[in-house]
């Protein structure tokens, strides 16, 4: 792992003027929000920061290049929510689909086409009870709808990494 220095949270003002501040200070109405990352742990704890603004019934949309540290994220929000879990998430692409107390995992990189969707019963992940983490959510905008939250990744490799968290809806 790359050796960087930890998170910052920059929120871009309509002015376009960047103001330091933690996401548990946004109001649903501040985002989007953008932050530096540059270790997996920071990647990680502002997956946990980001888990404490999800409610059930919730869709993120997580997006970025492969190796940018989207299953990093999803495993601090799922280690915040379901604190014995977080240890054992996995990026579920060869299954689509990992289950968590309260949290579905889907990522669809191997989905080829949106009529796969019918075989797999990935609709089943979508529930007022859980909060729907979806990876690579562009290969199924039928399935993944309109989401809550909008999360993108810029950056891989040994490079810090960008992250832009919007709030929806």
């Amino acid at each position: 792992m790359p050796s960087m220095k930890a998170a910052t949270t920059e929120h871009t003002a309509p002015e376009i003027i960047p103001t330091t501040m933690s996401l548990k200070r946004h109001t649903l109405g501040a985002f989007p929000a953008r932050v530096a990352v540059s270790s997996p742990q920071a990647m990680r704890s502002l997956g946990e920061e980001l888990a404490s603004l999800l409610r059930p019934g919730d869709v993120v949309a997580v997006e970025g290049a492969l190796g940018s540290g989207k299953t990093t994220l999803i495993a601090g929000v799922v280690t915040a929510l379901s604190p014995q879990s977080g240890e054992l998430v996995t990026s579920p692409t060869f299954t689509f689909w990992h289950r968590y107390p309260g949290v579905e995992h889907l990522d669809l990189y191997r989905l080829n086409d949106e009529t796969e969707l019918n075989e797999l019963g990935l609709e089943d992940a979508f529930t007022s009870h859980t909060i729907a983490l979806v990876e690579w959510p562009e290969r199924a905008p039928q399935l993944v709808g309109r989401p809550e939250w909008h999360v993108t990744i810029d950056g891989s490799g040994e490079r810090p990494r960008t992250v832009t968290i919007d709030k929806r809806g």
